[in-house]
């Protein structure tokens, strides 16, 4: 789980706390990717952090036993190299073995058992979970032919669909290699993207569609709209939209 970075969009709140350790309706931002991945089955877990307030995840969260964890593994990333650089810090933790990334401030109604068990089956390669949004040139584009991904294109002006890449993927053994392979992009990062369109260049890469709805929580109007989904979903599940 990524849960780095310094969250300058949701200044001021950030200055005093990483960005997923605010709440969203009635528990901490992180709660939310920690169950995801708790309830595909995965039970090994380790929370890329940084910044400085690293330390109030582990007297949050402490050895995860509140999530029916045995214990959680933490790491932590220096400055801003981008998603793709906190991910190259779960090499040892991965041991190589497949491993499954979410983003800390991605939140989900549904579950990612099925594409989770769908993965675990498949040889080698990646698979990623899609999600359909009237927005797509807010985030990274899947360009789908024969029901394949031919390229991912990050916040394209003029989206060749209208499916989102959402931060939710799973990788093989062979992720930290490509990660090593890569340049930094104009923002100076090393983009998970890029990691993506290289397994599409293999033939490599797989796809499972998202149930439910989903939302990052990175903006103020992104972490209002996690707030009210959650709150209606609690409150009242058959109020719930996609």
């Amino acid at each position: 789980m990524l849960a780095g970075g310094t969250g300058s969009r949701l200044f001021p709140l950030t200055k005093i706390t990483n960005k997923h350790l605010l709440p969203i309706y009635d528990k901490p931002m992180i709660y939310y990717p920690i169950q995801t991945l708790v309830d595909a089955g995965i039970r090994d877990i380790l929370i890329v952090t940084g910044g400085r307030n690293a330390g109030d995840f582990l007297r949050l969260l402490a050895n995860g036993k509140e999530f029916g964890l045995s214990h959680l593994d933490y790491t932590y990333q220096e400055g801003e190299g981008g998603i793709a650089e906190a991910l190259a810090l779960a090499e040892h933790f991965a041991d190589g073995q497949k491993i499954c990334v979410i983003l800390g401030d991605n939140i989900i109604e549904g579950s990612i058992r099925d594409a989770v068990d769908e993965f675990r089956k498949q040889e080698a390669g990646a698979r990623i979970l899609l999600k359909e949004v009237p927005d797509a040139e807010r985030f990274g584009v899947a360009e789908i032919k024969n029901n394949r991904i031919v390229n991912i294109e990050e916040k394209p002006k003029k989206p060749k669909s209208n499916f989102a890449v959402t931060g939710i993927y799973m990788y093989d053994e062979t992720v930290f290699d490509k990660v090593k392979r890569l340049e930094p992009s104009g923002r100076g990062e090393l983009e998970i993207t890029d990691v993506n369109n290289a397994y599409i260049r293999e033939g490599n890469m797989t796809f499972s569609h998202l149930d439910g709805w989903w939302t990052d929580a990175g903006t103020f109007d992104s972490l209002l709209r996690a707030c009210n989904l959650v709150a209606t979903t609690q409150v009242d599940p058959a109020r719930s939209s996609d």
